[in-house]
């Protein structure tokens, strides 16, 4: 038994990192924490707090995919299977919207103190782990590309570390860009990001939408 659309190692792997990304790019209370220790701390200091950001989204992505390895004989039926698809395209949907009308709160002042990297990692960790309902976004990230691998131990494996080296990827993109600039990010223009990311993210879950009934 599988449910999973991958047709090779790479198209796996690929699957992985953009969950990865999607589930890290939006700038919510994490993404503004990165965003403030690295123009007040420096990079490392922006990228290790992603970094905890990255270890809690994996345990969240392992508790989804374990919780749908449950209900894998129900959906294997290719009509039951669309619809799973299509609400996975709903809530991407929905969940772009958020992110496009989401505003940043704005990040409390910086106290001068550093602290040490794996306090900061802790911190991002602790923050991402008190929202479980990242969970939901992974499901739909799940239901939309047939990411579950029951029996397939290794093809798991593979495609759980993808996800992480996306998250790890967005964030030492974002921490390294960050120190290019050089003045502070406004508020505005975080909240302009969030609108972009959401407005990618609602056009591919339409485009899912659009290729889940074509198939």
């Amino acid at each position: 038994m599988i449910w999973v659309q991958s047709d090779s190692v790479i198209d796996l792997v690929l699957k992985g990192i953009v969950i990865g990304i999607v589930a890290s790019a939006p700038m919510g209370p994490v993404g503004i924490l990165t965003v403030q220790r690295t123009l007040n701390k420096g990079r490392w200091y922006g990228f290790v707090t992603g970094v905890g950001a990255s270890v809690s989204d994996l345990i969240y992505a392992l508790m989804t995919g374990l919780g749908m390895r449950f209900i894998l004989d129900f959906i294997e039926n290719p009509t039951t299977m669309l619809y799973f698809k299509m609400l996975g395209g709903v809530m991407l949907l929905l969940f772009g919207l958020y992110t496009y009308n989401s505003k940043p709160a704005k990040p409390h002042h910086s106290s001068g103190r550093k602290g040490t990297l794996l306090h900061n990692a802790i911190t991002g960790f602790l923050i991402t782990l008190s929202n479980p309902l990242i969970m939901l976004l992974f499901l739909a990230l799940f239901a939309r590309f047939g990411f579950v691998m029951p029996d397939h131990v290794w093809e798991q494996a593979l495609g759980y570390a993808s996800i992480f080296a996306g998250a790890m990827l967005w964030w030492l993109c974002l921490s390294s860009a960050l120190m290019k600039v050089s003045s502070k990010v406004q508020m505005e223009t975080m909240t302009l990001f969030n609108r972009l990311v959401g407005a990618l993210v609602m056009g591919a879950s339409v485009l899912g939408l659009v290729l889940a009934l074509l198939e």
